[in-house]
């Protein structure tokens, strides 16, 4: 079997994705390799973790979907993060993707594939997982399945945003991510690839969301639960397609659906598909962990910082800072550039903005004093770990915080530094204290992406696995455990992936 197939775009790819996501589940051959699904396995992990503390600190559009999804009693539905009571799959899921998503920390990817020139590099996150396991739970399929379904989810959504730039025409990027999820859930469920087809058809024609979520001072709740709003229409889609609706056959060379609304074709869609089956080359293999709460753009800064900070323990000395000057690519100097982000209210515009995420994480190296002495750049990245606790109301207003803000400089590094995206997320930093110069140099790859193969990505992400699961779960709870449970997604059998969100319970 071929490591990949190819829906070319003179063809119907909507049809074409539905074939290829039944035979993805149903298939017998050699599948994901080792590698692509541990690798999966820690991106879920990560996202039900991130998921897991943020409904225990009671962040607002979670809990409200949550509350939501547990007035939709259903016995035979799916769980929502933190219980193993049955309700609507559709309501799980909005429940579940808005929760992994809302401190904007689990996985990303910036749709990249030069090895086949598909170089559009549109965003994505690994919001979707919610969707496999709610299938599985509904279907009585156990934790392997599930496994391979978010593979599959992130394949499709992957490598959609190795083709067709959704922010370029001011769409959102989770409208990849609600394609996937409505072929996985489809054939999850049984269905047909004529099935998926007119899922993928309504949702394209019906549900797709602008980047208006986006947009303005400080940003809303719609930023968050973006993914998971687009996702839960995906799965309505979904339902009503295997319920015999038929959607819009051939979405992606409707002359009058957005892909080629955008990019004028004659006939044909405006792209080559290529998805894997077998090996190594998946695209969640390209994808990046996020290692803290912060927009993944600003990770360059941060490394370039952490390097710093561990060659230099002068840099914790607040009065000698002089100024701080962040030099990074587009779209990261537009989008954690913005001046409006200058002075974040709210997390979400925080999380957000360059200068508060630099100055957070030097406000921290500065506080733990001594402690952050003789320390590795990996051995830095947890001790100064940005937290939810980072973004609260006190964090967001503490005056040294604010200080360090006023005197970082962030500037775009023109063509030399956009030529190097998205392959890496070229950023430098340089410091001025005690009137000297201490300069990063171009940051590449920092841990968490990729292409880093230096770092201590299992050790760091370990770490940040028990900080989310020490706040998420109840004083006592055994958090070791918790993880575990979730590290071992495919040895689930399908009773113990029916209780697989109750982690207060891991046995």
């Amino acid at each position: 079997m071929s490591n990949q197939i190819t829906l070319p775009r003179d063809t119907n790819q909507a049809l074409g994705i539905g074939r290829y996501a039944v035979e993805f589940l149903t298939g017998t051959g050699e599948g994901p390799s080792p590698a692509v699904l541990k690798r999966t396995k820690l991106f879920h992990t990560d996202a039900v973790l991130c998921g897991l503390s943020a409904l225990a600190l009671g962040t607002n559009a979670p809990r409200i979907l949550r509350e939501e999804a547990l007035d939709y009693p259903d016995a035979n539905g799916a769980t929502v993060i933190g219980s193993s009571i049955r309700v609507k799959a559709e309501k799980a899921i909005v429940a579940n993707s808005s929760a992994v998503r809302e401190w904007d920390s689990n996985g990303t990817n910036f749709g990249y594939n030069p090895e086949l020139g598909h170089v559009a590099g549109e965003f994505g996150h690994n919001d979707f997982y919610p969707v496999a396991v709610a299938a599985c739970q509904q279907r009585g399929l156990d934790g392997s399945t599930a496994l391979r379904a978010m593979v599959l989810i992130d394949e499709i959504r992957g490598r959609l945003a190795e083709v067709f730039s959704l922010k370029t025409y001011k769409i959102d990027h989770v409208v990849h991510g609600a394609i996937g999820s409505a072929a996985a859930y489809v054939a999850l469920m049984g269905g047909t690839p004529e099935q998926i087809e007119s899922a993928i058809g309504m949702f394209v024609a019906h549900y797709i969301p602008w980047r208006a979520i986006r947009a303005g001072k400080q940003l809303s709740d719609s930023k968050g639960a973006s993914a998971a709003i687009s996702t839960e229409a995906a799965v309505l889609s979904a339902k009503r397609a295997l319920a015999g609706f038929v959607g819009p056959k051939d979405i992606f060379r409707n002359p009058e659906a957005l892909f080629r609304q955008f990019e004028k074709t004659t006939a044909d869609s405006p792209f080559d598909l290529a998805l894997g089956q077998s090996g190594d080359d998946f695209a969640v293999m390209g994808m990046h962990f996020k290692l803290g709460l912060y927009e993944h753009q600003s990770a360059g800064a941060l490394q370039g910082l952490i390097n710093l900070l561990a060659a230099h323990p002068q840099l914790r000395q607040p009065d000698q800072i002089e100024r701080i000057l962040v030099r990074a690519y587009e779209p990261a100097f537009g989008i954690i550039g913005d001046p409006a982000k200058r002075d974040p209210h709210t997390r979400q515009s925080a999380d957000h903005s360059m200068v508060y995420i630099v100055a957070t994480l030097l406000r921290k190296a500065i506080e733990a004093g001594d402690a952050a002495d003789n320390q590795t750049p990996d051995e830095l990245w947890k001790a100064l770990m940005l937290t939810p606790h980072d973004y609260g109301d006190e964090a967001l207003f503490n005056p040294l915080t604010r200080k360090l803000m006023e005197r970082i400089a962030f500037e775009h590094g023109g063509p030399e530094y956009d030529a190097r995206y998205p392959d890496g997320i070229p950023t430098s930093i340089a410091v001025t204290a005690g009137g000297q110069e201490y300069d990063s140099g171009l940051i590449m790859y920092p841990i968490g992406h990729a292409r880093n193969t230096t770092a201590d990505l299992d050790g760091v992400l370990a770490h940040k696995f028990l900080m989310h699961g020490t706040l998420g779960l109840p004083q006592g709870a055994d958090v070791a455990a918790a993880v575990a449970k979730l590290n071992r997604l495919d040895e689930l059998s399908s009773d113990e992936l029916g209780k697989i969100y109750n982690l207060a319970d891991p046995v």
